[in-house]
């Protein structure tokens, strides 16, 4: 990685996580404030929430051809103004539309946000250093969401609309300073990825393209399966799991959640080291089996009734191991995307694999809801089960498919590196005889 490099991603990471933090502020109270302060009712406050994933799924189809025909910095800085655009209107919305219109603007933006960031991340690292990049990435998102929901929970009052104006003012600040620093980062003049400046006739045809490649498409397979049994379960059929079945209280899950995110950002350095040289789809396969055991210790949770400080240690575990598979996720998924991407199709990719995560975030809570709401919990969690092991299978069915530098960039460094070696030494010889 050169300097220049360097740098370029140093800003980009420290722009990330300042817009975490901002998001921090209100990601815990959006459903309380549209409900409660603004008193628009539980009902808005659900459609408010589902306007989030319904603009990401608008805009995601069109944002990888923005990325790869015009570059990511521009469609960045066009989602970070309607990201910010969108919090403040958020803050300041007092009737229905008003609060849907302003979810559609933030919902929207980070949408867009999400891809280009990455393929500027991708522009400014090498298939030796992407991984710790993106786990850098990941650590940053999760450390800067923790602090900043800590803060905010400081600043506000249920009972003081303006107390959460400050909240929404916060993240769309930090939404224009996110702009402001991309907008002075200087990217390659050619990304480290060959042929990968992006060209309006090389752009066309990514649809095309993308859906005739098999391992891509079996790693969105993949990564549905993923999300739907994690991510899309954190504010739904889990946390109605946990109250009604396990009997934990509201604090106590807010306990839980502090656990996930403590697993993640404690273990991810850690896990980086131990996971970086191995094979990415043995790691992803050892993440459904991780996953599998917090489904039965979540379901064991809700067994033992006449022992609450276990049930309540069990479930817990059940988010701390979570956490744990998200941080040995981080450096594996987003670099095996960019890894199968054509040069020329980066943001197609990256864009495609967040609308399969889009999908599975909309999906997700409303099976784990009606699930919950129908008292379905053994269903629910063998379902769970059964995902997670399904993610073990796809992952070394995918593996498969994989080239030696797609699944260990770094096994193939070592070993082009020991080819060139012994090639230097042959022609040395040669030429002494």
């Amino acid at each position: 990685m050169t300097t220049a490099m360097g740098a370029a991603l140093r800003r980009i990471q420290l722009g990330n996580a300042l817009s975490a933090f901002g998001n921090g502020f209100t990601v815990p109270f959006l459903f309380i404030y549209v409900s409660q302060v603004r008193d628009l009712g539980a009902s808005t406050a659900g459609i408010v929430l589902a306007t989030f994933a319904v603009a990401a799924l608008a805009v995601l189809p069109f944002t990888g051809s923005a990325i790869d025909r015009r570059g990511p910095l521009p469609v960045a800085v066009v989602g970070t103004v309607s990201a910010a655009v969108g919090s403040m209107g958020l803050g300041l919305a007092q009737t229905e539309p008003l609060a849907i219109a302003a979810a559609a603007l933030l919902g929207a933006g980070i949408a867009v946000i999400q891809p280009a960031l990455a393929t500027m991340i991708v522009w400014c690292s090498t298939p030796a250093t992407r991984s710790r990049s993106f786990a850098m990435q990941f650590f940053l998102n999760n450390l800067g969401l923790g602090v900043g929901g800590l803060l905010g929970g400081q600043l506000v009052d249920t009972s003081d609309p303006s107390s959460f104006v400050r909240l929404f003012a916060i993240e769309s600040v930090m939404f224009l300073v996110l702009g402001a620093i991309l907008a002075t980062v200087r990217l390659p003049n050619a990304a480290k990825v060959e042929n990968a400046v992006p060209q309006e006739a090389a752009a066309k045809g990514g649809w095309r393209t993308l859906l005739s490649d098999r391992a891509m498409v079996q790693l969105c397979v993949l990564g549905f399966v993923m999300f739907f049994a994690c991510y899309g379960q954190f504010e739904s059929g889990l946390s109605a799991y946990a109250v009604e079945v396990t009997r934990i209280s509201p604090a106590t899950l807010g306990v839980a959640l502090a656990a996930n995110t403590a697993a993640i950002v404690l273990a991810q350095f850690v896990v980086l080291k131990l996971v970086e040289r191995r094979r990415r789809s043995r790691v992803i396969a050892l993440v459904g089996l991780v996953w599998t055991v917090a489904w039965v210790a979540a379901g064991v949770s809700g067994l033992v009734h006449g022992a609450q400080a276990i049930a309540t240690t069990l479930l817990i575990s059940t988010y701390a191991l979570f956490g744990l598979g998200e941080s040995m996720l981080s450096p594996t998924m987003a670099p095996l995307v960019a890894d199968l991407a054509p040069a020329r199709l980066v943001g197609q990719y990256n864009s495609a694999f967040a609308l399969v995560k889009q999908l599975a975030l909309a999906i997700g809570p409303a099976v784990g809801g009606l699930m919950a709401g129908g008292g379905m919990y053994v269903a629910y969690i063998a379902m769970l089960v059964v995902c997670s092991l399904g993610i073990s299978a796809l992952a070394l069915r995918l593996g498969r498919r994989l080239s030696v530098r797609q699944d260990n960039p770094l096994r193939a460094q070592t070993a082009h590196a020991q080819t060139a070696e012994s090639a230097d030494s042959t022609s040395s010889v040669a030429v002494a005889a």
